[in-house]
Parts: structure tokens; sequence; C-alpha cells
């Protein structure tokens, strides 16, 4: 069953790490996973702040990572700022410690984390080190970043992709990002937007318009995040169901500097399909059940056949199946695997169907069985639906009819269904 729930990053300001991270916070993350993470990827030393803060009118959260003695990254003002972003290498310059992009990677490596983000935040760290390296000449692993700079990286990368794992969602898109505009100064003299290492840090990624962006409005840590996080723009239609604000550090007059985050629901009730159709004459009435679980198996949606009469009055069957598009090649494949059709007719259809979801229940007779029942909210409320097969495995276990095991549990799902819908995250908006 495809995941519904999604997350969309909308950059139309720009993206850095610190913004992503507030985005997170502000439509739920729970702050106190943040603040213990550094302790986790071993620099017990570095503390998070999280505040409410304003930008230009939008009520934001803001993610500050800071080392002892309240040292914490700039941001990258035009013609201002002594660094942009705080990844360039350091050649000379002294910013006290330093630290590799492999000695980063190295702690990730070790911290306490999941398959699914230690993969991603490794990947993110070694994007920025080929990056920067190509600009500098240097090996990847060898680049040097400035000791604040160093650990607000890592922070930023490992929770920007944590964050996702707190909510429960790994299924991210995004708009078009903005990369601002002008020049910024950075440790080799002022450079225009985007920096170098943020310019190769981009490919592949859909770029927008700056409107009033100013400055360096994406970094290169916000590049990274969007290359390993996200699977480029959402489905043609979704529904918002909660969004958050992430500030960035600058203020500036006339736009507001932050990251606006979607939490959302594919709009699977509403979309495009392809129709395959096929009408047999040469198909022995026994053969057609193997050809349908063929085309479902390749991905087909539904699958329909009904008798037709062929030319010269012969007996015959038309079958049609219903697929996504990105799917229409592979069930037509199949019409030809498993029958001995010669052709396939296809056409796009808009099918419009009602919201639906799946639970798991339980008999009431004490034998521990449970069932997959899905959920269709009509207009008249909500409807239950046994799977069939775990009816008539139900059924057999408990040597009952299959009639009366449906009933049971579409009696059990309905009475459920109240307390269920509260346990549903999300499904109020946040006013952010």
């Amino acid at each position: 069953m495809p995941e519904t729930r999604l997350a969309l990053i909308d950059p139309a300001a720009g993206i850095a790490g610190d913004m992503l991270l507030g985005a997170l916070l502000d439509v739920g993350a729970p702050p106190e996973w943040l603040q213990g993470l550094p302790t986790r990827l071993g620099i017990p030393e570095v503390e998070i702040d999280i505040s409410r803060v304003d930008r230009n009118g939008i009520a934001g959260t803001k993610v500050t990572v800071r080392l002892p003695g309240g040292h914490s990254e700039l941001p990258s003002e035009p013609h201002q700022a002594d660094s942009a972003a705080g990844l360039h290498p350091d050649h000379g310059h002294s910013h006290g410690e330093h630290r590799k992009v492999s000695q980063l990677i190295g702690m990730v490596q070790g911290a306490d984390l999941s398959p699914w983000v230690r993969e991603r935040a490794t990947r993110a760290l070694e994007l920025i080190g080929e990056a920067e390296g190509r600009v500098h000449g240097q090996p990847a692993a060898e680049v040097t970043l400035h000791e604040v700079g160093a650990l607000d990286v890592l922070v930023d990368v490992v929770g920007g992709v944590e964050g996702f794992e707190q909510l429960g969602i790994s299924r991210i898109h995004s708009l078009p990002v903005a990369l601002g505009s002008g020049w910024v100064r950075s440790a080799h003299g002022t450079i225009p937007v985007p920096a170098p290492a943020t310019g190769l840090l981009i490919e592949g990624l859909e770029i927008g318009d700056d409107g009033p962006v100013v400055g360096e409005a994406t970094t290169p840590t916000g590049a990274a995040l969007l290359r390993v996080l996200t699977s480029g723009p959402p489905p043609v239609e979704w529904r918002a169901v909660r969004s958050g604000w992430g500030a960035g550090t600058r203020n500036p007059a006339g736009y507001a500097n932050a990251l606006r985050l979607f939490l959302a629901q594919a709009a699977v009730e509403a979309e495009t399909v392809v129709t395959l159709a096929s009408d047999l004459d040469d198909l022995s009435p026994e053969y057609v059940e193997p050809l349908r679980q063929g085309l479902f198996d390749a991905g087909a949606l539904d699958v329909q056949v009904w008798g037709t009469a062929m030319k010269k009055g012969r007996p015959g069957f038309r079958i049609e199946a219903l697929t996504a598009p990105d799917r229409a090649d592979a069930v037509t494949d199949a019409f030809f695997r498993h029958s001995p059709t010669a052709g396939v007719r296809s056409w796009r259809a808009k099918r419009v169907t009602l919201p639906r979801r799946q639970v798991v229940v339980g008999t009431t007779d004490g034998s521990g069985g449970t069932a997959r029942v899905k959920l269709v909210e009509g207009p008249g409320g909500v409807r239950a639906k046994p799977e069939y097969d775990d009816v008539v495995a139900l059924a057999k276990a408990e040597q009952k009819p299959a009639y009366e095991v449906a009933a049971d549990l579409r009696h059990q799902a309905l009475r459920l269904e109240p307390a269920d819908r509260e346990r549903r995250p999300n499904v109020t908006n946040k006013e952010s």
C-alpha cells in the first residue's frame, strides 16, 4: 500500500540547516529530541537554543547551535559577512580548532542513529566535502571546517534528516529553491551568490525565482539536505495537513527569511490513471484468472472481465486493467506475457475515489485472529470492508461461515473508528 503521508519543503526564501531544524520543530518534532542530539553525537558541550521569532510579520521557530562561550555560526550578510555559511575551508586563516569532513562522518557512523538517518546524513556530509574539495582543489575527506562551523553543520545535517524520522515521514518532496542574489564576503574575498560550493551542490535541484530574496539564501548545508532527502516535485494533487516556519538568522526588510514546511497527504482520491484493454477470443476461460493475477502482480489497481461477442459470432472476453501511469508499461507487458493477445489499447482517465485507509482488527471470539479492514470515508459516514483473503483464512481457521466473520470484522472496525480517528497524526492544522 503506497505511503500517503508526505512532507513538502517550500524553500521560496532559500534553505539553510538551521531553517530546516526550526521548521521541523514548528510542525511537531519534539524540542527535547533536538536538544539531546549533541550528546548522542559525542559533543555534549554543544547547546541548542530554541526560540520563537518574527521574520517580517511571520512567526517561526529559530534554532541556534552554540559552543561553550556562546559561539555560534554567523549568517552571510550581503557584502558584510566574514564567511559564507561557515562552510568554506580554512587555508591559513585563524579560526581556532578545525574538523575534517572525514571526522564528522566518523562521528555520524559512531552515533546511535537508525540506518535510514545514518545513510542520508553520511551522504550529505560526503556531498559537502566533495563540493568544497572541488572548489579548493582538495580531497573531499581532507576538507577542514573551523570548529564552530563544523559542529553546526554536523547538528544541522543529522537533525535535518532525523527530524523527519521523528515525524514518522520518509516521503519528502520540494518546491523550487531560491538561491539569492548579489555578492557576499567570504574568507577568500567577495564571491557571487550562490557560493561556489553551493553552485555545485544544487546540481539536479529545481531552481526557482529569487523574487525579493537578497544575499545568500541557500547554503551548502541546505542544498546537500535537499539532495539527500527529497525526491523532486510533489504529486500533482496533495492535501496540506499542517504547516510551520523555520526562521533564518538574518531578518531583512521586505520579505520573510524563513523556510516553510508542509505536512501533507497525497490526494489518492483524485488521480490520473491509465486504462489498458484487450479483447480475447482464443483464451480458455480457466486461464482468465492467471491473466488477472499477472496483471495485478505487474501493478494493476483493478482488473475487470466480462463476456463479449467477437467477429464471426465467436464468444470472447474483454479484459480491462486500471493502473498508475508509471506502471502502464509493466501492465502492458503482463498482457502480452499472460495471454495470446496481439494488441492492447490504452487511454488516460481521471479516477475519483473516496479517502480510504487500512486498520487491523481482531475477532470477538477470543481466538486472537486478526484481519485487515479498509475504512472508506463516504458522504454518509465511514464504511468498512474487510480484506477478502483475511476473511477466508479466518473463516477456515475458526470453522465459521465467511460472511459471519466479515460481519464481525466490520462491526469491530466501525466500533473502534472514533478512537482510531483521534490517534491519527496531524488531523488538525497548527496555527503558525
